[in-house]
């Protein structure tokens, strides 16, 4: 390829535009739109990415006035945020998990900056989100992210992403299924909590000089802690199989 021929104004625009996918792409899936990375290292990322994969962007039929950019870019801003999107709706089942458990154990108050997100969360939802974090690490979820990444260049055009009632429809189903996954996970801890709780209160029926806050609540406290280290594994486990679903839904978007 010629010097004149990169640098001229189509090549231009596609650089420009696949500069954006890639921008979009580390700004919303999980692990690279971790909060702790720096703006700026996205940027390098997508920068680099963009250089490695421009050889592979097909030819432009699109027209270059300020309009058609304007809206060619538009759409790979949002080709970017409905991947993450749909990654993120199955990643974040663990953190809704999280919230109920820690509401059930009374940590529901002890909450800290989580890194993924930047937002104030309970410490059983921090704990779990980190631990999903680096199962997905460990299943190679960064290396699918950037194989899919190069596989839409030849499939979904630069600049000729649509939005289609399939996704809507996923969006809103896997919606649904994050509150249902969530209260599955969360579902022994709950339960042995209300059994618990009745059990103390025919206790303190028979007994009223049993002090529940006393002795009740790190009971409680403590039967969470064995259970959740007992259901760790399958609570991973289906994070990880719900981020392999929402992985196979993104080929619909070709």
């Amino acid at each position: 390829m010629e010097w004149a021929e990169i640098f001229s104004e189509g090549r231009t625009v596609a650089f420009i535009l696949l500069f954006t996918r890639f921008s979009a792409l580390f700004m919303a899936v999980p692990i690279f739109s971790h909060a702790n990375i720096p703006v700026s290292i996205k940027a390098a990322m997508a920068f680099f990415f963009t250089i490695l994969f421009f050889g592979a962007v097909p030819a432009l039929n699109i027209p270059t006035d300020s309009l058609s950019l304007t809206v060619a870019i538009l759409g790979e801003m949002l080709f970017g945020l409905a991947v993450g999107t749909v990654l993120q709706l199955a990643y974040n089942v663990i953190t809704f998990a999280g919230g109920q458990i820690s509401f059930m154990m009374g940590f529901s108050l002890a909450s800290a900056i989580d890194p993924q997100s930047g937002i104030s969360m309970p410490i059983v939802s921090q704990f779990l989100s980190l631990l999903a974090l680096m199962t997905l690490l460990m299943f190679d979820l960064h290396h699918w992210i950037l194989l899919y990444a190069s596989e839409s260049i030849a499939h979904v055009p630069l600049g000729g992403f649509m939005v289609t009632p399939t996704l809507f429809s996923y969006i809103i189903h896997a919606a649904g299924n994050m509150f249902v996954v969530g209260f599955m996970i969360a579902f022994p801890i709950t339960a042995l909590s209300m059994l618990a709780d009745v059990i103390f209160g025919m206790l303190m029926k028979t007994m009223p000089q049993f002090n529940l806050l006393v002795i009740g609540t790190p009971i409680k406290i403590a039967i969470a802690f064995v259970v959740l280290m007992v259901t760790l594994a399958a609570t991973l486990q289906i994070v990880t199989i719900q981020t392999q679903d929402a992985y196979n839904f993104l080929d619909k978007l070709f």
